[in-house]
This record gives structure tokens, C-alpha cells and sequence, in this order.
């Protein structure tokens, strides 16, 4: 009896006093868990594709609210992206290389349009650019309207959009040895050629990743887009405003559109996975 007492005693200091939990009962409320939260993720998403036949959907697409914002949705979303990628490329790469006075701001400023919400970027858009913006008045009066334009969907679309490229190509830069650029730079290349033939190509997959997910959330953009461009079909009504619209007369076209928006952004996440994990 004293012996069985004593192996129990030295077990409890052991583990430090902590009376140790079942194994099995650890494992069942982990998988409990991971139950769970994927039926909680992909019950709705699959109650999509489980509202609408097959006939339903091709028939929908068929639709010209459909194609229209289909179409609106696909340009003005590869045309913000390529603004991003151009205009966001130096600044990551600056910011990745200088220390310069303010560099701390200009970092918190690029990411502030991720925790900005949506409908407070749209009014500050056009307060901005429209015609009686801080901006826009002045275009106005050379006869340049942006507010309710294509052109409003596209500046929305990079305003929200930006961060994602520029925070994910200033972690390639930083991610990238320096001893690469300084050995181009003795060899006498000057700044640009290291940047284009060194330090880009190397952080290219990062670069590529970035672009991607700045176009998927450019696709995604609604709260900006209606409140400075409008909900214009043809003409501003980008997929997330169709389905919006669509949904309180035509629910097969919303969900129709909600099934495109789906796909696209599973086939965006396994695209940034693959360039992530094979580098290209």
C-alpha cells in the first residue's frame, strides 16, 4: 500500500502536480474541433452549388447582367492589378532597402486600407475625386469626371487592393541575401540593372503570389466600389454589386455569380500555394 502511494505521489511531481489529460479524450476534442470549424466553412459555400441545377446556372450565365458584370469584373480588376504591380513594386522595393525618415509612416499608411472599412475608403474616394472633391473639382472644371466612371471601379479596386501586393513584395525583397546585389553592384551594374536583373527575378514567386492575391481581392471589392462609382450595369456593376442587385429579383443570376466568385478564389489560393511552393 505505502509502495503504490509513493509511485503515485512521485508521478503527480513529475508532471509538475498537473493531473495529466487522456490522451484519447485530447485527440477526440481536436477532431471535434477541426469538425466543426471545416462543416462550419463549407456548409455554405456547398449550399451553393446544392441551390441551382446545372441547367439553372448555364442558363443564368446567359443572362447580360451576368456578362456584364462578368466582364466588368475581369478588366477592371487585371487593370487595377497591373497599376498595383507597377506603381507598388518600387515602393516595396524601396522600402525593403532605404531607411529613410518617415519610413514607418508610409508603411502604416499602406496598410491602412486593410483594416479601413470598405464603405469609409469609398466616401473618402469621393471626397477625393469628386467633382466637388478636394480633387476632383479641379478635374471637373477640364471637364474630367472619375465619381460613377469604370474609372472609379479601378481606382476602388487598387485603393483596397494595394497592401496585398506591397506587403507581400516587401517580404520577398527583405527575404532575399544581400550578398547577391552587392556583388552585382561590385561588379559594376548600377542600381536598376540589380534591381531588374537580381533583386525582382529572385523574389519573382513572392512577386507573382502578391499579384495574385491583389487581383482576387480587386475581384472581391464591394463596399468602395458602390459608394464612389455607383451600381451602373455595363458600366460600374462589377459581380459582388450584381448580386447584390440581382438577388431581389433573380436569385439563380446571384447565385450564379456567387459560384464564379467561388471558384475564382478557390482556384487564387491554390494558385499562390503552387507558386509558393514551387518558386516560379
Amino acid at each position: 500500500m505505502d509502495s503504490t502511494r509513493f509511485r503515485q505521489e512521485r508521478e503527480v511531481l513529475r508532471h509538475g502536480g498537473r493531473t495529466r489529460f487522456p490522451r484519447g479524450a485530447l485527440t477526440l476534442l481536436i477532431v471535434a474541433l477541426l469538425a466543426l470549424f471545416l462543416l462550419f466553412v463549407t456548409l455554405p459555400v456547398a449550399s451553393l452549388f446544392l441551390r441551382i441545377s446545372p441547367e439553372a446556372f448555364l442558363r443564368s450565365l446567359a443572362e447580360p447582367v451576368v456578362l456584364d458584370a462578368l466582364s466588368l469584373s475581369l478588366v477592371t480588376a487585371t487593370v487595377s492589378t497591373a497599376i498595383v504591380v507597377l506603381f507598388g513594386t518600387p515602393l516595396a522595393l524601396v522600402n525593403a532597402r532605404r531607411d529613410y525618415p518617415g519610413r514607418a509612416l508610409v508603411d502604416t499608411l499602406t496598410d491602412l486600407p486593410i483594416v479601413l472599412p470598405p464603405a469609409v475608403a469609398g466616401i473618402a474616394l469621393l471626397m477625393a475625386f469628386g467633382r466637388r472633391g478636394v480633387v476632383g473639382q479641379y478635374l471637373d472644371g477640364f471637364g474630367i469626371s472619375i465619381a460613377f466612371t469604370t474609372v472609379a471601379v479601378i481606382l476602388a479596386q487598387v485603393f483596397v487592393a494595394s497592401p496585398f501586393y506591397i506587403r507581400q513584395a516587401r517580404a520577398s525583397f527583405e527575404a532575399i541575401d544581400l550578398q547577391y546585389e552587392d556583388a552585382a553592384r561590385t561588379l559594376g551594374a548600377s542600381p536598376a540593372t540589380v534591381a531588374l536583373r537580381i533583386t525582382i527575378p529572385l523574389a519573382w514567386s513572392g512577386l507573382v503570389s502578391g499579384a495574385i492575391l491583389s487581383f482576387a481581392r480587386a475581384l472581391g471589392e464591394f463596399g468602395a466600389t458602390i459608394m464612389f462609382a455607383g451600381n451602373f450595369q455595363g458600366r460600374t456593376q462589377t459581380m459582388p454589386l450584381a448580386i447584390y442587385t440581382t438577388m431581389q429579383g433573380d436569385l439563380d443570376a446571384a447565385i450564379s455569380l456567387a459560384i464564379i466568385l467561388v471558384v475564382i478564389s478557390f482556384a487564387v489560393i491554390a494558385a499562390v500555394k503552387i507558386v509558393t511552393q514551387r518558386g516560379i
